[in-house]
């Protein structure tokens, strides 16, 4: 059975009113995706550091070999731009979700006191921050587990979002409605929009993620340079987003890692394109889970 059929027709010439709050013409969702102490690395016991969303895109030292330097621009994030980003959205009011892995958070536990001072939601980003694409189902099923008992124990509060590392499995859709406590998935790229899917014929709802509006563009080719082409492509998306919304009101997500984003040169054009979003009245910005809760009960699945 085929748990990711593909529609290439969507919502059409004719998405539907999303019937924001107070009317906003656009809704606007910033991810913090935190996964620090939980990517590959030789002292966790895999064959390979961690070579993706680094300094140096593309290095390697080759299997069996710590890499430090990478271990290092990882640690950055947990150490420093984590910080500098929870300043950035608590002093501006902005709520965000965290793409959180749970063993990141296990090995930061003021990392995940913070997130849940703040009540920021934490969507589950895994166990750890590694392909599951290729793991078995048994596997990704104990993984999953380990994600939603760890993150209850870490933040105090269990995960209601799923988020993988990059691609799902052709399974995960369907074990995330097996476990039966999940509201949403962010595993697909393909609208400006929420919109629900039959897993096993079951209503299962999936928000859009991005990798445009996506700080990792600092890390891959072709991308971001400085944070002038951050904030420029950013602001631009909005612009464009929230002139439609004047007849067909979208979302827009943002996403951040904390090693890219959390570096002071890239947080200079993020916190110009947060002031520029909040000169505008008609935005809603919100956690992806209100996004969820707010679709569920206006546009139920069985409509």
């Amino acid at each position: 059975m085929d748990h990711h059929p593909r529609d290439y027709r969507g919502y059409g010439a004719r998405p539907p009113d999303p019937r924001w709050p107070n009317g906003a013409r656009i809704a606007v969702q910033i991810v913090m995706n935190y996964e620090e102490g939980s990517e590959y690395a030789i002292g966790d016991g895999d064959s390979t550091s961690e070579t993706y969303l680094t300094e140096v895109p593309g290095a390697t030292l080759g299997p069996g070999t710590r890499d430090l330097i990478v271990e290092s621009t990882y640690e950055y994030g947990s150490r420093a731009g984590f910080w500098r980003l929870m300043r950035i959205f608590e002093h501006r009011g902005i709520p965000i979700t965290v793409f959180g892995a749970a063993l990141a958070l296990e090995r930061n536990p003021d990392a995940a006191a913070a997130i849940r001072a703040a009540e920021f939601e934490v969507c589950s980003h895994g166990w750890r921050w590694v392909n599951f694409a290729h793991m078995s189902e048994a596997e990704e099923r104990e993984h999953m587990h380990r994600a939603i008992a760890s993150l209850e124990k870490s933040v105090g509060e269990r995960p209601y979002g799923w988020y993988c590392r990059y691609a799902p499995s052709l399974n995960t859709r369907r074990l995330l409605v097996e476990e039966g406590g999940f509201l949403y998935d962010s595993d697909a790229y393909n609208d400006d929009l929420p919109y629900w899917t039959r897993v096993g014929g079951k209503p299962h709802l999936v928000i859009p993620y991005t990798l445009d509006n996506n700080d990792m563009k600092f890390s891959v080719a072709p991308g971001f340079a400085s944070g002038d082409d951050f904030f420029t492509y950013l602001r631009d998306a909005f612009d464009v987003l929230l002139r439609e919304g004047k007849t067909a009101p979208k979302m827009m997500s943002v996403g951040l890692h904390t090693r890219l984003a959390g570096r002071p040169g890239r947080t200079a054009g993020l916190e110009r394109f947060l002031d520029h979003v909040l000169k505008h009245e008609d935005v809603w910005l919100c956690r992806r889970i209100d996004i969820a809760r707010h679709w569920i009960d206006n546009h139920p699945a069985e409509a």
